[in-house]
């Protein structure tokens, strides 16, 4: 699988330790930044994620900040982007059974990086369950289409 990485300074240690996790696991990643604990902007890479999600350029997203909430809030601008923050492991099952979720957020000063692992461990080998929830994605879809 093709994943796009990215953290700002607070994610940074974990997202570095999540690339390590997913290479390690045979997985391609899209290493978007940031490259150090150096102060910055986590809109610029949920954007850079996102966008690879959207074009499909990478098959999900990964993101990481200090709480997974400001990279949840800028991923979900983008259409087609469904960004899940999970906090625990049943979090990311459904994500991705019910909502199909194609990036996960996770928060380096709220999560140990052991739970964080086994959250995206779980959120990469769900399957969309389909069915019943498809019609649920068309409808967040066509609610996106009609926005400004």
């Amino acid at each position: 699988m093709r994943i796009a990485l990215g953290s700002d300074h607070a994610g940074y240690p974990l997202k570095e330790r999540i690339k390590e996790f997913l290479l390690g696991r045979g997985h391609e990643v899209l290493d978007f930044g940031t490259t150090s604990e150096e102060s910055t902007h986590y809109p610029l890479f949920a954007r850079e994620v996102s966008l690879a999600v959207q074009r499909g350029e990478a098959d999900r997203g990964i993101l990481v900040c200090g709480t997974g909430i400001g990279m949840a809030i800028t991923a979900n601008k983008f259409k087609g982007v469904r960004a899940a923050l999970c906090l625990n492991e049943y979090m990311a099952r459904m994500s991705r059974l019910h909502n199909d979720a194609n990036v996960l957020c996770l928060g380096d000063r709220v999560l140990g990086e052991e739970l964080a692992l086994s959250i995206v461990e779980v959120w990469l080998s769900t399957p969309f369950e389909g069915g019943r929830h498809q019609k649920r994605i068309e409808l967040i879809a066509d609610i996106e289409s009609t926005c400004p």
